[in-house]
């Protein structure tokens, strides 16, 4: 089998992570990740407390491609057509014309998307599972190539709304920033010392690009045997005591495109085990009900879980328990 697939592409998607890697320090697993779900046409949930880089992130990404960004504020008070637009009476034009609202954009940041309502919430589900918008019975398709980049605090509740199964599921994975170490923290300090890199990045990539690889990693190869793999561990997670909910088929079909993606984006024509081991957590444990809330769990050290923490232990007993195929994929 060929150890290659889109050489063009998997040059393109590097010099993308190199560029992006200009802005944001010591984060390249954050954005090969990214780049997974770009190549998916998937969604993503990044959970971390303010300041780590996430909109910085989301903008480099978008500068990179020379994709349309569109920032929003999500607060209590943001109706769904402050995101989908309204009709409105044009006098000159003596009828009713369409405003386009702030999700007609190629990467739209949902910034801190609990803070809003489930009403407000709800706007968001047919934009991402159908990419198009219904407003007044007129139903409008939203410009390819489109990524909902969402952001949430997991230590503040106060003033938030928890985001519905439905809404969690229609989110391919969910990242974490996480802290820098003590070397990336200096390494940012000199790289900010002057001026802000995101204001003179140019774009390495464009929209007809990406659009491109997106339809050759749709072709990478998926033996039966990881086709197996992959639905035994999500049926792993529909019959384990601590798992409530397990995963939906959504969450099945994105665990294989999400494999598909990687393995493009790691030169090869065909998926690994490893593909779906590496993606498990990202792509399955957001979309999880535990029986018990992370709280009543503890790690080895006594210290309490998060709930996310909680569900990605369990999967990682899942991916342990689940017999992984043997087969030499790559000969």
């Amino acid at each position: 089998m060929d150890n290659t697939a889109g050489t063009n592409g998997n040059q393109v998607i590097s010099s993308i992570i190199e560029n992006v890697g200009k802005v944001i320090v010591g984060k390249d697993k954050q954005i090969e990740l990214l780049m997974v779900a770009l190549l998916t046409s998937g969604h993503v949930l990044l959970e971390d407390v303010p300041g780590t880089g996430k909109t910085k992130t989301a903008r480099a990404l978008a500068q990179s491609l020379s994709l349309d960004f569109k920032r929003v504020q999500f607060t209590i008070d943001l109706l769904p057509s402050d995101l989908t637009g309204i009709h409105y009476f044009d006098r000159k034009a003596d009828q009713f014309v369409f405003r386009k609202g702030p999700i007609f954009t190629n990467i739209l940041l949902a910034d801190e998307i609990n803070r809003a309502t489930a009403r407000t919430q709800s706007a968001l589900l047919e934009c991402m599972e159908e990419k198009q918008v219904t407003v007044d019975g007129q139903t409008s398709k939203l410009p390819p190539p489109f990524l909902v980049i969402a952001t949430q605090n997991p230590i503040e509740s106060q003033g938030t709304f928890p985001l519905p199964e439905a809404q969690l599921d229609r989110f391919l994975m969910m990242l974490s920033m996480d802290y820098p170490s003590h070397e990336e923290s200096i390494a940012i300090l000199k790289r900010y010392d002057t001026e802000d890199p995101l204001t003179d990045l140019a774009s390495v990539a464009d929209a007809s690009s990406l659009l491109a690889m997106q339809k050759e990693a749709r072709k990478i190869f998926v033996s039966d045997l990881l086709f197996d793999y992959a639905t035994s561990i999500v049926d792993a997670t529909r019959h384990t005591s601590e798992i409530r909910v397990g995963a939906s088929p959504r969450a099945l079909l994105a665990f294989v495109a999400a494999a598909k993606a990687l393995a493009y984006l790691r030169g090869r024509d065909h998926c690994v085990p490893e593909d779906f081991k590496e993606l498990a957590v990202p792509v399955l444990s957001h979309r999880l009900s535990m029986q018990s809330s992370g709280v009543s769990s503890r790690n080895a050290d006594g210290t309490f879980m998060s709930q996310h923490d909680y569900a990605a232990s369990v999967l990682n007993n899942i991916l342990d328990s689940v017999p992984c195929p043997t087969e030499d994929f790559d000969s």
